[in-house]
């Protein structure tokens, strides 16, 4: 069992990837990026992640491969596209990526990987229960891991909240295109994260995105009943995270108690 395993994180205007040292949760080869190819298609992208593997050398030879990707992913498929080609919705992803790779590997949603690596290794590590990872970007991504099981594709920056979708107001990208500051937009927040509380009952919310770099400017304005922290490992958590899931001897997301 390798202690080493490749993680892609694709998204809308960027492609990263690295080797990850999955005891310790750290990159252990320069983290390679690229530009998301213009229009966001099926082959280019594909395209992109076989030349950016191969660009690791030999020290990717027969390493777990895991690829995250912003979108419901079922089996493989996938469902939606955030930022890229609609080319992507209804596609086996993971059996084209399997053909130019000439591997195997694991193909799920960003924010889901996101949630496995701040659980794994980052704000969350240690911590039993219920927690829910948010990321505030363009929308809200989210992941659900109860005692260190992922839930995948909760969506829930899709809720309806007061008649609207609950990202259309609470994103951040909201705040940027409303002109908002922090106190004004921290009560959008609050109104989010009192509806996921209501619904779920989290021992823990983490709060993901660029954003969490400026957590000192807004989480303290929110009064919930769960704990809220900001996130730790910010742009390299997909990376981390679907490495980890792509090995799961190695990175079984089953509690530790």
């Amino acid at each position: 069992m390798s202690t080493h395993a490749i993680g892609i994180d694709i998204g809308g205007t960027g492609i990263k990837g690295a080797i990850v040292d999955l005891e310790a949760g750290e990159l252990v080869t320069e983290r390679f990026k690229v530009a998301t190819p213009e229009g966001g298609k099926p082959d280019d992208i594909v395209a992109e992640v076989v030349k950016m593997i191969d660009g690791m050398g030999s020290a990717a030879d027969g390493l777990a491969v895991g690829i995250c990707f912003p979108a419901v992913v079922i089996h493989g498929r996938t469902m939606s596209a955030a930022n890229v080609s609609k080319k992507w919705i209804g596609l086996e992803a993971e059996a084209l990526f399997e053909k130019q790779l000439k591997r195997d590997i694991t193909f799920v949603n960003d924010a889901d990987a996101a949630g496995v690596a701040e659980v794994r290794y980052g704000a969350a590590k240690g911590k039993d229960g219920l927690v829910i990872l948010t990321t505030l970007g363009t929308g809200i991504g989210s992941a659900i891991i109860y005692d260190g099981v992922l839930v995948p594709n909760s969506e829930l920056g899709h809720l309806e909240i007061d008649g609207n979708d609950a990202e259309k107001k609470a994103a951040y990208s909201a705040k940027e295109r409303d002109d908002l500051d922090w106190e004004h937009w921290a009560k959008r927040l609050q109104r989010y994260y009192d509806v996921v509380d209501a619904l779920f009952s989290p021992d823990l919310i983490v709060v993901g995105g660029g954003v969490s770099k400026n957590a000192n400017d807004f989480l303290p304005l929110l009064k919930l009943r769960p704990e809220i922290i900001p996130a730790k490992l910010r742009n390299n958590a997909g990376i981390i995270g679907s490495a980890a899931l792509a090995e799961p001897k190695a990175a079984a997301l089953t509690s530790s108690k």
